[in-house]
Parts: structure tokens; sequence; C-alpha cells
């Protein structure tokens, strides 16, 4: 099970990004996908998750209706549009991968087995 993160950047307050989780060993829509997300000196936060099941999707107070969560099964791949980005957004980005489980927290990140690299979001003027 591998995830590749990707498309972070530097972008100013207000900007948009588009995050990419490419997966590779395994199947994409057997899964529940998050995104977390880490500043410095801060711990790591659930951004974002779409569910294996019924395509269910979960945000973050601090982000709802701003970002947008979506997969395309036949490219494996999920991707986190982020609009009207903020300095506060600033942070490395997560994708991350569990089988949905009993008690599953989708903002978790210890109910989330498989993790790709992160990718830096930089929001600035």
């Amino acid at each position: 099970v591998q995830l590749q993160a990707s498309g972070g950047g530097l972008v100013q307050p207000g900007g948009s990004l588009r995050l990419s989780c490419a997966a590779s060993g395994f199947t994409l829509d057997d899964y529940a996908i998050g995104w977390f997300r880490q500043a410095p000196g801060k711990e790591r936060e659930g951004v974002s998750c779409i569910s294996s099941s019924d395509g269910s999707t979960y945000y973050a107070d601090s982000v709802k209706g701003r970002f947008t969560i979506s997969r395309d099964n036949a490219k494996n791949t999920v991707y986190l549009q982020m609009n009207r980005l903020k300095p506060e957004d600033t942070a490395v980005y997560y994708c991350a991968a569990t089988i949905p489980h009993e008690g599953f927290g989708w903002d978790q990140p210890y109910d989330f087995g498989s993790w790709g690299q992160g990718t830096l979001v930089t929001v600035s003027s």
C-alpha cells in the first residue's frame, strides 16, 4: 500500500490549490481516504475524509465551505480542492488510508494505517 501526495506550494491568501493523493498497490475504493495536516508546533489534525462505501464526505469545521474532497476511482486518486485559502491553512498535508471499522473516527490519525509523505502548503502574501 503506497500513497503519494502532491500539489502543495506557495499561494496567496484567497487563492486555491488542488492536492492529489495517488494510490498504488491497492484499490482506492476499498478504503476511506483522509487528508490531515500538521502545522509547526501543532498536532496533526483531520481536515477531510471520503468514505469507501457511499462516498460520504467529512470536513473539519475550519475548512467547511472552502475545501472539497473527491475521488476518481479510475485514476485511483483522491483530490482535495482548497479554495479561499487562509494563512492558518499553512501546514504539511498528508493523505492516509484505512479500511473503515467499528468506531472509526474519520479525523483520528491513529485510525489510519497507511500514510503518504506530506506536501507543504504555504499561504502567504
